[in-house]
């Protein structure tokens, strides 16, 4: 069933999602102080082209001061903007009944695309996730 929810996902609009953080990803990465952001972005357009299986947990010993303050100068400049893309994008895919997962996947995208630093995505797999949140 996730496979054919991802599959779905993939055409219906993960796909251009993925291709936008990935942009950033490559423009952050070129202006060389902006590097974090853009491996965040690398990180994030993966998990948008296939989300369902997978999920967002904080790293272990991530939270420091300077993933504060690069979380709070991303949301600043970019974060809110991406989290009304995804609210957008979330209301047009939750008008069909086949939408409404993909909606909600959309939503569950809005916390890491306002906080990206300090965040992994791991298998729902996985049995020691729980420790992570």
């Amino acid at each position: 069933m996730k496979t054919l929810l991802n599959i779905i996902w993939l055409v219906f609009g993960g796909l251009w999602l993925a291709l936008g953080y990935f942009l950033a990803g490559v423009i952050c990465c070129l202006l060389i102080v902006t590097i974090p952001w853009g491996i965040a972005s690398f990180r994030i357009a993966a998990y948008t082209l296939w989300p369902f299986g997978r999920m967002v947990v904080d790293k272990p010993g991530g939270t420091g001061v300077f993933t504060l303050l690069g979380n709070v100068i991303w949301l600043l400049v970019a974060g809110i903007w991406i989290a009304i893309g995804h609210v957008v994008t979330a209301i047009a895919m939750a008008i069909t009944i086949i939408g409404i997962p993909l909606a909600v996947a959309n939503l569950k995208l809005i916390p890491v695309s306002l906080m990206p630093l300090g965040k992994q995505i791991v298998p729902t797999s996985t049995p020691f996730v729980a420790s992570y949140r």
